[in-house]
């Protein structure tokens, strides 16, 4: 049975990252760690496939990623660079299957900066069918693991590739969920869960307020922090688990999560440099609040002409408004039983009967 409640989770975070995107507002990335909230529910759905399909599970979850990326990228964002001017580089192809970083530039860089995201989750998926089974078996030390070799990196000022940090800033996350779908977030109970997520919030914290970055107390610029504070609100937020009744909004948000998450930052980077090429304002209530307006609308329409791809790619029929109802046949009410034919002899016993 679809766990609604991971549905609203994953509503939620999908909204929350467009509108801290369009907005800038640093206090959201501690009111609500999406992207980490965002591992934490692919990785709980990844155990959940590999329990089902196996290994195949690592092929389902990429066709489902894989085409909306291709969309975007192949078939738009290359196309573009090159016909700008961008010289053909190998390094272009990795929009297909991006291990690492693919190329962009020009005004692409800025648009497709937010793709790192799955590039991570790429790397997820291919390592999970290996760290299930560890995790299983040790799963404390297993969890443990990336928090350690973060504090290592952040605490002696290591300089790494980005794949090797985000697998360890997101991993723990990504292992939260396997500890959820095993149910063991929910064995914790209550007070044991709100304990631990308040011994890892309170130093989390603590490293945020005093490692600010550059946009101050933004977490997406402190690892560290944003690492401890993240797996305090994983804990609670998995570990409490409420029941959630099916809508409308859920069902839409959901099935169109990967192609929301792919276009909202081209559409706003779009409709802001439009803005102020034309002396609009794009800062404060005023310039949010129309930019508001237009980049939903834009997203609107790009959900329209494209969304239909991951239907495709879940292998459901495609649509263009995901979650409405057919209705169906109003069924034909039988027709009143009619007395069974009487033979002429049992005419005769029944009137016997009654005399």
């Amino acid at each position: 049975m679809r766990n609604r409640y991971l549905d609203l989770l994953r509503a939620a975070a999908t909204v929350r990252v467009v509108v801290y995107h369009l907005t800038g507002w640093t206090a959201l990335t501690v009111i609500f760690p999406a992207m980490s909230v965002m591992f934490a529910l692919a990785g709980s759905l990844m155990a959940a496939s590999l329990d089902r399909f196996g290994v195949w599970a690592v092929e389902r979850r990429l066709r489902r990623l894989l085409p909306s990326l291709w969309v975007l990228g192949l078939l738009i964002a290359v196309p573009a660079m090159l016909v700008a001017g961008t010289p053909f580089d190998v390094h272009l192809l990795l929009w297909g299957f991006p291990l690492v970083n693919p190329e962009a530039t020009g005004w692409w860089m800025q648009s497709l900066s937010h793709t790192w995201y799955l590039r991570d989750f790429l790397w997820f998926v291919l390592l999970s069918p290996l760290a299930l089974p560890v995790f299983r078996r040790f799963p404390v030390v297993t969890v443990l693991t990336p928090y350690v070799v973060l504090v290592i990196l952040e605490c002696g000022g290591f300089r790494v590739p980005a794949v090797p940090h985000d697998l360890a800033l997101y991993g723990g996350a990504w292992l939260l969920g396997f500890a959820h779908h095993d149910g063991h977030l929910r064995r914790l109970g209550r007070k044991r869960l709100f304990t631990l997520a308040a011994a890892l919030a309170v130093p989390g914290a603590a490293w945020a307020l005093t490692h600010p970055g550059p946009r101050g107390y933004d977490l997406n610029d402190i690892p560290l922090g944003n690492a401890l504070w993240s797996a305090a609100f994983i804990l609670v937020a998995l570990g409490l688990a409420p029941m959630v009744r099916e809508h409308r909004v859920l069902t839409v948000l959901n099935a169109r999560a990967l192609t929301i998450y792919l276009w909202h930052i081209p559409v706003i980077v779009a409709v802001t440099q439009v803005g102020e090429a034309h002396g609009l304002p794009v800062s404060g209530w005023v310039g949010i609040s129309w930019r508001a307006v237009v980049v939903v609308v834009l997203l609107g329409l790009a959900l329209a002409a494209v969304g239909w791809v991951e239907d495709l790619a879940a292998g459901r029929r495609p649509v263009l408004a995901p979650g409405r109802r057919t209705h169906a046949p109003t069924p034909v009410p039988p027709s009143p039983a009619l007395p069974a034919p009487v033979s002429a002899g049992r005419h005769e016993e029944v009137a016997a009967t009654r005399a």
